[in-house]
C-alpha cells in the first residue's frame, strides 16, 4: 500500500466511511444492469405484450397505425368475455399476432344475417363497429376451448369469418389488450 492509499484509508476511518473499493463498486454495476435486464425480460415475456395494429380493421376503436400493450396474466384465473379486445396467434399463420375482439365462446353458434351477428340466435347488441355490417356467413359452431373473433370495422377485416382456421385457441391467446400508447394514451374497451 502506498502513502496515498493509507492517508485515504485512515481520512475514510476517521469519517466512518468504508473506503472506496474499485472491484466492489464495478460488481454493483453489473449487478444493477443485470437486475434490470431480468426484470425487463420477465415483464415483457410473462407480464406484458406489445403489439401495432397495422390495418384498419378494428377502427374505431384501434386506429392503423396505433401501438397497444397486453396484459398477459389477464386470463390467468379467468376466461375470455365476450367483447374483449385479444392479442392472439393467427391460426392461419403463428407467426404473426393479430388483434381481433372476442365475439363467439365456446360451444356457441354465431351467424351474421343482414349484417346482424346472432349468438344462439339472439342478436349480439354492438355499440363499439365503425359502420353497419353487410353480408351473410354461414353458421359457425365454436368448439370447446376455442373462441370466434372478429374486427370492428367488420366490412374491412380479415377474421373468423375467413379464415382457413376460423377458431382460436384459448391457449393461442397471448393477451387481452390493455392500453393505446402510440400515437396517444387510452385505455381500450
Amino acid at each position: 500500500m502506498d502513502e496515498l492509499e493509507k492517508d485515504n484509508l485512515q481520512q475514510s476511518e476517521k469519517d466512518g466511511q468504508k473506503p472506496f473499493n474499485l472491484k466492489r463498486e464495478i460488481i454493483s454495476w453489473i449487478l444493477v444492469v443485470v437486475t434490470a435486464f431480468l426484470l425487463a425480460f420477465v415483464t415483457t415475456h410473462y407480464v406484458i405484450i406489445k403489439a401495432e395494429v397495422p390495418s384498419g380493421s378494428m377502427e374505431n376503436t384501434i386506429m392503423t397505425g396505433d401501438r397497444i400493450v397486453g396484459n398477459r396474466l389477464a386470463y390467468l384465473f379467468s376466461e375470455p368475455k365476450r367483447g374483449d379486445i385479444v392479442i392472439f396467434k393467427f391460426p392461419d399463420d403463428e407467426t404473426q399476432n393479430y388483434v381481433k375482439r372476442v365475439i363467439g365462446l365456446p360451444g356457441e353458434t354465431v351467424q351474421v344475417t343482414d349484417g346482424v351477428v346472432y349468438i344462439n340466435g339472439e342478436p349480439l347488441e354492438e355499440d363499439y363497429l365503425k359502420e353497419e355490417m353487410y353480408g351473410d356467413t354461414e353458421e359457425f359452431v365454436v368448439p370447446k376451448d376455442c373462441y370466434f373473433m372478429m374486427g370492428d370495422n367488420r366490412n374491412s377485416s380479415y377474421d373468423s369469418r375467413k379464415w382457413d382456421n376460423s377458431y382460436v385457441e384459448e391457449k393461442k391467446i397471448l393477451g387481452k389488450a390493455w392500453f393505446r400508447y402510440s400515437p396517444s394514451f387510452d385505455i381500450l374497451k
